[in-house]
């Protein structure tokens, strides 16, 4: 009797390590993987913004922008 115990008992150890505590184990490991290489991502396209900024010329502010068209001067109109 007591070894019909111990196997019943092996088995369902068994069944928990190779049905549950493995599974979980690997899809942990896929998740913490996938958020480090988004993460990486993130890292590298704010380095290529940074440096998209910093290689754009800048736009001289000395001189005044002229608009184009006609100002129509606001009236207000009274019924």
């Amino acid at each position: 009797m007591k070894y019909v115990l111990f196997a019943i008992l092996a088995y369902i150890l068994y069944q928990f390590i190779f049905k549950l505590v493995i599974p979980v184990y690997t899809a942990s490991r896929k998740i913490k993987k996938g958020f480090k290489e988004m993460q990486s991502k993130m890292q590298e396209q704010q380095m290529n913004q940074q440096q998209g900024f910093n290689t754009q010329p800048s736009s001289p502010q000395s001189q005044p922008k002229t608009k184009t068209g006609d100002y129509i001067d606001f009236e207000e109109v009274r019924s």
